[in-house]
C-alpha cells in the first residue's frame, strides 16, 4: 500500500489526505477528492494531447508547400498568448498538469508561423516564402521565451499579459475568422487541430477552476472556448467547399 502511495502521490495525481480518505478510510466518492483525480487525469490527458494539436496543421502545410488561408497575424497573437499563460503558470508556480500544454502548443505554433513564413502561398503564388526570415522569427521566439521565464520579467507584467489574453485571443481568432468568412473556406487549416484546441479549452475551464483558482486564467479558458467554437462552426459551415477545391487540385495535378 506504502509504494501506491508513492506512486500516485509523487505523480501528483493524488495527495496524501485524498490517498487516506479513500484507500483507508474508504471514501470512494469524496466529492472533493474525485474532482482532484478526475483534474489531474484530464490535465496530464490534455498534455498528453497537446503534443500532436498542431502536428496535423504542420503536416499540411508542409505537405502542400503553402500557409494560403493562414493569417500570420492571427497566428502570432496567438503565440502571445500561449506564450503569456506559459510564463504567467510557471513564474507562479501553478502545477505543471494545469498549464504544461501552452509548452508544447507555443513551440508548435511557432513552427506553424515559421513554415508559413518559409513558404508564403507557395510556389506558385507571388506572395512566396523567405527561409532566412523564418529561422529569424524562430530566433526572436526564443528570445521572447527566455526572458518571460527568467527573473527578468516582473510578475506584475505577466499578469497584465495574462489579462491582455481575453481581448487578444478574441482578436486573433476574429482575423481568422474574418479571413475564413472571405474566402468562403478554411484554406490550411486544420480540422482535428480545432476541434482539439475546443475541447482542450472546454476541459481546461474545469482543470483551472480546480488546481489554480486563479480567475483571470479561468476567463483566459472560457474566452478560448467562445473563439475556437466559432473557428471549429466555421470548419463545418465550409466543410464542403473545402473539399471541392481539394479535388480541383488532384485534377490539375493530374492533368499537369
Amino acid at each position: 500500500m506504502e509504494h501506491l502511495k508513492s506512486i500516485l502521490t509523487k505523480s501528483g495525481l493524488v495527495t496524501e489526505e485524498c490517498f487516506a480518505t479513500i484507500f483507508y478510510d474508504y471514501d470512494i466518492l469524496n466529492t472533493s477528492c474525485l474532482k482532484g483525480i478526475i483534474s489531474k487525469c484530464l490535465g496530464y490527458g490534455i498534455i498528453a494531447g497537446s503534443l500532436m494539436v498542431k502536428l496535423p496543421q504542420i503536416i499540411k502545410i508542409s505537405g502542400n508547400k503553402s500557409g494560403k488561408g493562414i493569417n500570420m497575424l492571427s497566428i502570432c497573437l496567438e503565440i502571445f498568448c500561449i506564450t503569456a499563460t506559459m510564463a504567467y503558470s510557471f513564474r507562479n508556480e501553478f502545477p505543471f498538469s494545469a498549464w504544461g500544454e501552452s509548452l508544447f502548443l507555443g513551440l508548435q505554433t511557432a513552427i506553424v508561423a515559421a513554415l508559413v513564413i518559409f513558404y508564403g502561398e507557395g510556389p506558385s503564388s507571388p506572395n512566396k516564402g523567405n527561409g532566412y526570415s523564418a529561422i529569424g522569427f524562430l530566433a526572436v521566439y526564443a528570445l521572447f521565451l527566455a526572458i518571460l521565464l527568467g527573473p527578468l520579467a516582473p510578475l506584475e507584467a505577466l499578469w497584465v499579459m495574462q489579462a491582455a489574453n481575453v481581448p487578444l485571443i478574441l482578436l486573433a481568432k476574429s482575423i481568422q475568422a474574418k479571413s475564413n468568412f472571405q474566402a468562403k473556406s478554411t484554406g490550411q487549416l486544420s480540422a482535428i487541430t480545432i476541434f482539439m484546441l475546443f475541447f482542450g479549452a472546454i476541459a481546461r475551464v474545469f482543470t483551472s477552476i480546480q488546481e489554480t483558482g486563479d480567475l483571470t486564467t479561468v476567463a483566459v479558458y472560457i474566452t478560448s472556448v467562445i473563439a475556437n467554437g466559432v473557428i471549429a462552426f466555421q470548419m463545418l459551415l465550409y466543410w464542403n467547399a473545402d473539399s471541392k477545391d481539394a479535388k480541383k487540385k488532384r485534377k490539375t495535378k493530374k492533368l499537369a
